[in-house]
Parts: structure tokens; C-alpha cells; sequence
């Protein structure tokens, strides 16, 4: 997929909940992604790796591969070792890439943390990667139990990581938008004194248990 820039910029302005909603409920990874430090948010094309247990040497050609606003998409196969680090991070940020969504362990934790480069993983882990088995990259992969096609779009923030399929992002930032209105008009009535039962039609719901 071209990179749009527009495009990502508004995919970037909602929240993932909304974005999951508005891709009808799809792509939300494991809730075991977490983002390494609070306030980490990411958007971006998908850059698409794939490594051997315990080792990390795709992650290397990787991050030499990708281009400037990419997002490492990561399957590993396992969480034992530390198959990202400072060195790592060090490369990706000088090549611009946009950040890591990793379906595996990192370590040299506080250099990460103080880098402000967002990234989502599963574990952290002292044990170090060999660098001998190779993998795939710009290949389909799984991560965080979704299928991410390389160029698909991944948006990443405290609440988890969802995986939007490039040819329907416009349709997704429409549903976004208007998903975003409604919530407004919501909230607006709610701070005016109604009830979330009155609002969401929940009372007759109620009712039904009762007379149960």
C-alpha cells in the first residue's frame, strides 16, 4: 500500500477503541500487548517480520529494510529471550521507523523507556538472542493473535493494538468520525442530567430480568 499521509494522520486521531469499533469489532490484538511505558501511541503501515524462537537476526534485516514511518509488526514464537534491545532501538530510530509491535520479549528496558520510541510487547527478558536463523519479512504474519498483511495499518495506545486492513481505511475513518459524534451528543446528555439507561434503551432490558 502507498503510503498516505493524510490518511494515517486521521487514522491517528482516534483512540484504537474506536477504531476497533469501527472496523465492525475486527483486529484487536491480545490484551497481553501492552505498551512499554504509559503514553506510547503508534500509527503506521506495517512492516512485517517474523523470527525463530530466540533469535532475532530478521529483526536486524528488518530494521534495515523498512521505511522511514513503519511499523515493525513482530511474531516470535516465543517470550524467553530479549530479541529487541538499545542497539536495536538505536537503529531504528536513526532510520525513522515509527515504532515496534512485538509478539515477544524485549530487554535493556530503561534505555527503552527513556527513548520514548513506542513499543508493545508481550514479556521482558534479560536472556539474549543468537543471530543465526533466519525468518521472513514482508510476509503475512500473526502477532498478538490477528493476521497482518504487510502495509496493513497497525494503531497502537495504552488500551491495546488493533490491525486495520489497508483497503478499508477510508470506510473505517468515516464510521471512525461519526462513532466520535455520537459519543459527543452522549456524553453531552449524560453531563445534562440523563441516564445511560434512558440514552442506550436499557431500561426494557431490566425490566424483562425482573419479571424473570
Amino acid at each position: 500500500m502507498p503510503k498516505n499521509d493524510t490518511l494515517l494522520k486521521s487514522i491517528g486521531d482516534f483512540d484504537t477503541a474506536t477504531l476497533y469499533e469501527a472496523a465492525g469489532q475486527q483486529g484487536a490484538m491480545v490484551p497481553e500487548m501492552r505498551p512499554l511505558s504509559r503514553g506510547m501511541r503508534v500509527v503506521g503501515p506495517a512492516f512485517t517480520v517474523a523470527c525463530p524462537p530466540g533469535d532475532n537476526l530478521m529483526l536486524h534485516a528488518a530494521v534495515a529494510a523498512a521505511a522511514r514511518g513503519d511499523v515493525l509488526v513482530v511474531q516470535c514464537h516465543d517470550f524467553a529471550f530479549g530479541v529487541w534491545g538499545e542497539v536495536l532501538l538505536t537503529a531504528a530510530q536513526a532510520r525513522g521507523i515509527a515504532g515496534l509491535i512485538l509478539d515477544g520479549a524485549v530487554r535493556d528496558v530503561p534505555a527503552l523507556e527513556r527513548s520514548g520510541f513506542p513499543i508493545f510487547c508481550r514479556a521482558v527478558s534479560m536472556r539474549a538472542a543468537t543471530k543465526v536463523r533466519r525468518g521472513i519479512v514482508r510476509m503475512p504474519v500473526t502477532c498478538g493473535g490477528q493476521l497482518v498483511r504487510p502495509g496493513d495499518v497497525v494503531a497502537a495506545d495504552e488500551t491495546g493494538v488493533v490491525v486495520l486492513p489497508a483497503a478499508g481505511l477510508p470506510e473505517v475513518l468515516e464510521k471512525a468520525r461519526a462513532r466520535q459524534e455520537r459519543e459527543a451528543k452522549l456524553m453531552a446528555d449524560v453531563r445534562g442530567g440523563k441516564t445511560t439507561l434512558e440514552l442506550l434503551a436499557l431500561t426494557p432490558l431490566l425490566d424483562d430480568v425482573k419479571e424473570k
